[in-house]
């Protein structure tokens, strides 16, 4: 298992490199000139010139890239072309939000979406099954950026019992209005993008769910167990659900870069201060070292979460082994 992991981490590095590379040329290649954002809108080709010398940008492709991956590697991630901070200042303010928004997401979406999906397939086409499975392709066929628009206008402007943008109320504090008031008001603020992000991905995942526990408990080994006499609920939970979680298991490797880098129309429906709106508004201003940062830290954590999903498969089934 040692061998393995060191191998794994080893192969990271050839991976990350080429990830960079095609990252830093899709940005080269992508429409519109960062200098302009960085001159005045008459500036004369002295400017113009004098401006991408002083960022390298009148630099060969391979040596800008070079000079860029070496400040990578020392953690710095370059300055916003439009106001000239530190891009990793931009993703740190941010950050805290997207976390506190998709971790609750991700705890709504496992705790609800694996039992309804266990039960459902426990229940083969009972009524049970069949109103889970109308709700699960309802979920993933609505569009998720319709569905905020619909709740928008009929929970938070028509009849105004939830907010539609923002994070948490001008004015309340933990220092004036205590603890409670203060979880209660983000709480009100976290509803909608919930709700949205939530559906989608938890139909999906009751889908996975309900579809690996089906063939699972009709192998021989659960049959042969079913004979022994042992109880159902022993079966299912002692036999069948580690085998039924291990395609889960893959979702959630495939889940941290999303963690991190929340969704990106839903904070910009509602006004969401996370890196998705962050990530949004770098595109329409095209400012290329927040992109190109945060493009390479998805990619960086696809990578991790893979892994992190191969060492999980051996906790969960022991019959896996990795030489």
């Amino acid at each position: 298992m040692g061998k393995y992991v060191v191998r794994r981490l080893l192969q990271m590095i050839p991976l990350l490199i080429g990830i960079s590379i095609v990252n830093f040329f899709i940005m080269y290649l992508a429409p519109g000139d960062p200098v302009l954002l960085l001159t005045e809108r008459n500036a004369t080709q002295e400017e113009i010139a004098r401006i991408k010398a002083l960022y390298g940008l009148d630099q060969p492709l391979p040596v800008q890239y070079v000079k860029w991956l070496k400040q990578v590697l020392k953690g710095d991630l370059g300055r916003s072309f439009v106001d000239g901070r530190p891009v990793l200042d931009h993703i740190l303010e941010r950050l805290p939000y997207t976390l506190y928004l998709n971790l609750v997401v991700m705890i709504i979406i496992y705790a609800l979406a694996i039992p309804i999906g266990i039960t459902s397939a426990l229940k083969q086409y009972s009524v049970y099954d069949h109103i889970v499975t109308f709700f699960a392709f309802f979920g993933q066929a609505l569009p998720s950026f319709w569905f905020a628009l619909i709740l928008i206008y009929a929970v938070g402007i028509k009849s105004s019992w939830l907010p539609i943008s923002g994070v948490g109320t001008i004015g309340i504090s933990l220092k004036t209005h205590g603890f409670w008031t203060v979880l209660l008001d983000r709480a009100k603020y976290l509803i909608l993008p919930v709700i949205v992000i939530s559906l989608g991905s938890m139909a999906g995942i009751t889908r996975y769910m309900r579809s690996s526990m089906l063939e699972v408990i009709n192998q021989d080994y659960i049959r042969t167990a079913r004979a022994k006499g042992l109880p159902e609920n022993v079966v299912i939970r002692k036999h069948a659900l580690k085998n039924a979680l291990l395609p889960i298991i893959t979702l959630i490797g495939f889940e941290l870069p999303i963690l991190f880098s929340g969704s990106a129309v839903i904070e910009t429906i509602f006004s969401w201060p996370g890196l998705g709106l962050l990530s949004i508004r770098a595109v329409y201003q095209r400012d290329y070292q927040i992109v190109m940062a945060l493009n390479l830290i998805g990619a960086i954590l696809m990578v991790i979460g893979n892994f992190i999903a191969d060492i999980l498969y051996v906790i969960v089934d022991p019959r896996i082994e990795y030489q």
